[in-house]
């Protein structure tokens, strides 16, 4: 049985005009579908036209074996820093390349807090570099992101239920 029907039509929003208003929609309506970003308990504090600040603490289900938080959940986190920033203009973006440098170990109960920025961004690539330091702001590890735009707009893709 359908029952599209009983459920109210309710109009997209229109798509922001103003810079800052659109990379704040895109950031939301990113994370609202990004179950692996909230399981690990990413919070958007940050964001803007290229960039995003991102704030995580350190979970005893995230250290490895050495004791320190594991490399993974490092990558995983400025994975995330550099998703928000290069599809804040509302042009679906794509990892194409990746890299980090693990500086300082991260321990459990810290507090990471990950600044995206966009480094250059010409045709379909940009290049990002996401900052992470910890609570006392040492730096934890550099990670650097090649983005690839693909078709489509972040907004019409979750309005749509196509993202």
């Amino acid at each position: 049985m359908d029952n599209s029907a009983a459920r109210p039509h309710t109009p997209p929003r229109p798509v922001p005009s103003d810079p800052q208003e659109l990379a704040e929609a895109c950031a939301a309506a990113l994370f609202a579908h990004d179950q692996s970003s909230q399981a690990m308990g990413m919070k958007i504090e940050q964001i803007g036209p290229g960039t995003a600040t991102l704030a995580m603490t350190i979970r005893a289900d995230m250290i490895n074996g050495h004791q320190t938080c594991h490399g993974g959940v490092l990558f995983h986190f400025g994975d995330s820093c550099f998703a928000f920033a290069c599809n804040s203009r509302n042009q679906v973006n794509v990892a194409l390349d990746c890299s980090i440098d693990f500086i300082t170990p991260g321990r459990l109960g810290d507090h990471l807090r990950g600044v995206a920025r966009e480094i250059h961004a010409s045709g379909r690539t940009g290049l990002y570099e996401v900052v992470i330091t910890n609570q006392h702001q040492h730096l934890v590890a550099v990670f650097r992101g090649k983005s690839y735009r693909i078709k489509g707009e972040v907004l019409d893709s979750h309005r749509h239920g196509t993202a």
